[in-house]
């Protein structure tokens, strides 16, 4: 089994490097894609989860607010997503891990008619409990949500982010891994286009980008969540998003003007029309994959509470009713909820 590790054990501009029983050493900028070391928790919790995947684990990549250094609560789960080969093997793997709860045979099914999985895994240690929250997709599924032929946001919304190349199978797996995130960040324009104005910057660019994918999903977060979010990530997006530009220019998709950037055509009413209409099915999509949850998320209910105190400073109490048949007697509460949820106010 290969692991990603650091040269010397602590944290400096270096890549992480692919060690293997000869020591073969990956090394390279970073700034070219942007997927920044992780730090000592999520490596560790990275590879306790590609040991229980086993052989089917192609890459983990961490995500997230904990990713992005932002101030989160101790009880905070780490986002992840986990590449794998194929489903079948990962979810028996993880199964024979975790136990029962995981379903492989329904997880299978679910993650090819609507991919990707989010499943919970904990780990105990002397630090007490870690939770990973893991969005488990297949190379080929990963492969087609970086690219223009995605099905919806979920993915490149994510990607086009902070992330962590937290553990990769090999230095081959982790150069493909990032030429697929490479592929979803230089494609960003073309689902953004439509809500960027004539003339911009590389920051309006960064901070439409948030907005954009957060409005096109449910949220807990306020509605400035998109704000919050670039200033918790100004550097590492300017560095990330100024290249794309450039590089749009470069093809004279845009016009440099200085700090600027120009559309030399701007988009039609049928552009306009494709677009909207893509992200609106994206938002159904994305809010049918919640429905998953409490058939796959181990402890699903609590981590919703936790993420809705997290969010708005709320804190539910559930009656023993809804907790026993959450099914079937939560959905008026959520329903109110989802009604009044921060996002929504103005």
């Amino acid at each position: 089994m290969l692991r990603a590790a650091f040269l010397d054990g602590v944290r400096t501009g270096l890549d992480l490097v692919t060690v293997e029983s000869s020591l073969a050493f990956l090394d390279r900028d970073r700034s070219a894609d942007g997927l920044q070391d992780p730090t000592a928790a999520a490596l560790t919790l990275a590879e306790y989860l590609a040991s229980i995947i086993g052989a089917s684990a192609l890459a983990i990549l961490h995500y997230g607010s904990r990713a992005q250094g932002r101030v989160v609560r101790p009880d905070s789960a780490f986002d992840f997503f986990i590449l794998v080969d194929r489903y079948g093997p990962a979810y028996r793997a993880l199964a024979t891990a975790v136990g029962a709860r995981s379903r492989p045979r329904l997880a299978v099914a679910l993650a090819w008619i609507l991919p990707p999985n989010v499943v919970s895994v904990r780990q105990q240690g002397s630090f007490g409990e870690r939770e990973a929250k893991c969005v488990i997709i297949s190379k080929r599924h990963f492969q087609r949500e970086c690219s223009t032929r995605a099905r919806d946001q979920f993915v490149r919304g994510r990607l086009s982010q902070h992330i962590v190349r937290a553990w990769t199978r090999d230095a081959a797996s982790a150069e493909e891994v990032g030429r697929w995130v490479r592929e979803a960040r230089d494609s960003s324009f073309d689902w953004l286009q439509a809500f960027l104005p004539a003339v911009f910057d590389v920051d309006q660019y960064c901070r439409s980008l948030l907005a954009v994918s957060i409005a096109h999903e449910i949220r807990l977060e306020a509605r400035d969540h998109a704000e919050t979010l670039f200033a918790a990530q100004r550097d590492t997006l300017r560095e990330l998003y100024g290249p794309v530009l450039n590089r749009l220019a470069a093809r004279g998709v845009l016009e440099r003007d200085g700090e600027k950037y120009v559309q030399r055509h701007l988009p039609g009413a049928l552009t306009r029309l494709r677009v909207h209409t893509r992200l609106r099915i994206s938002k159904w999509r994305t809010t049918l994959r919640l429905l998953k949850h409490p058939f796959l998320y181990d402890g699903w209910l609590d981590y919703l509470l936790r993420k809705i105190e997290r969010s708005t400073g709320e804190k539910i109490e559930l009656t023993d009713r809804e907790r026993r048949r959450p099914l079937i007697f939560l959905w008026p509460r959520a329903w109110r909820h989802l009604r009044r949820r921060p996002q929504l106010r103005r």
